[in-house]
């Protein structure tokens, strides 16, 4: 056999491997169907996410972790209410806000999109690399605290209004562990994050670390609004997976998204922007014709197949090629 079909094969086994064992076996929490997977797990990733789990240091392998494995985030806690204090003003200022504004670029989160129409909304302080101009001006103290534990990749303050939730979902990539700060919650356990099929509820001043690869949602029955520190925290990896981070963190640079004018955009955030008025029309026509609609769908869904195809194709002549050089 050559060798380029052994890689092909090897390639697509693990692949496929990968993404079954997502959908499967991982955690104690279930897909409910395969819809699922593909609309809320991120299949794609699944191939680097399990090369990831390989390499993750054992203090980071369940769902929720002991927070005192990670005594550089002792910093943050311990500096809970000067950060609640920026963050309140921020609340009351109505900053927040913009998020749900369309004539506001702070709209077109590719990353949090699907949350907005249940009304979680959020400011961004940090994100893989850049400081957010507004959050300079704005919460100086968070910064100078965040700045101080270098493992923090990203940083935003997090708002669950009262009746709000977040839907049953998991992140799509693992270079980075999710960090919990409760600033301004209803101390109550109605106000909870299910994660893994473990529920936490928020206190003031009390954290928590997961891992938001893992299927988890969040509610807000309670009477007062949550408002968090939500970071992401450099997943403790060793080998292989230093080199995977590296790739993933290159990737998150692309997804900054600005608080307000003025601050920083990444690229997908200027793509989305311009797309999503295309993305309007296409959910439209799915209500007004579906036949045109799937004609649409299936014709773009081909073209991709297609590319992909040449991908893989141009991969083994590549393969093959080096092979027989070697030879």
């Amino acid at each position: 056999m050559p060798v380029a079909v052994t890689v092909f094969i090897l390639i697509v086994a693990f692949v496929a491997g990968s993404m079954i064992y997502v959908y499967r076996f991982r955690g104690q929490e279930r897909y409910k169907s395969a819809g699922e997977y593909w609309r809320k797990g991120w299949p794609i990733f699944s191939p680097l996410n399990c090369l990831l789990y390989l390499f993750t240091e054992k203090r980071a392998r369940a769902p929720i972790m002991d927070r005192d494995q990670f005594p550089e985030l002792q910093v943050i806690q311990d500096n809970w209410e000067t950060i609640r204090r920026e963050a309140v003003g921020l609340y009351e200022d109505r900053v927040f806000d913009q998020t749900s504004d369309p004539e506001s670029s702070a709209y077109y989160d590719i990353g949090f999109r699907t949350f907005q129409k249940y009304g979680w909304s959020k400011f961004y302080i940090k994100w893989y690399g850049t400081k957010h101009n507004s959050a300079q001006a704005s919460c100086p103290e968070t910064l100078k605290i965040l700045d101080q534990v270098p493992s923090v990749n990203g940083a935003m303050f997090s708002i669950l209004p009262v009746g709000s939730q977040l839907t049953r979902h998991a992140d799509p990539v693992a270079c980075s562990l999710r960090y919990h700060l409760g600033l301004s919650t209803p101390n109550d356990d109605r106000c909870y994050i299910n994660i893994d099929g473990q529920d936490y509820s928020w206190r003031d001043g009390e954290d928590l670390i997961f891992d938001e690869t893992y299927l988890h949602y969040a509610h807000n029955d309670a009477k007062q609004y949550r408002l968090i520190l939500m970071c992401d925290v450099e997943r403790p990896t060793w080998l292989l997976g230093s080199v995977i981070n590296v790739f993933y963190k290159g990737l998150m640079r692309l997804t900054v998204v600005p608080n307000m004018d003025g601050d920083q955009r990444g690229f997908a955030n200027s793509l989305f922007a311009r797309i999503s008025p295309a993305l309007a029309r296409v959910r439209e026509l799915k209500k007004t014709n579906r036949r045109q609609y799937k004609a649409l769908k299936y014709s773009v869904n081909t073209l991709l197949a297609l590319a992909l195809g040449g991908v893989i194709l141009g991969g083994l002549v590549a393969i093959d090629g080096l092979v027989a050089s070697i030879a």
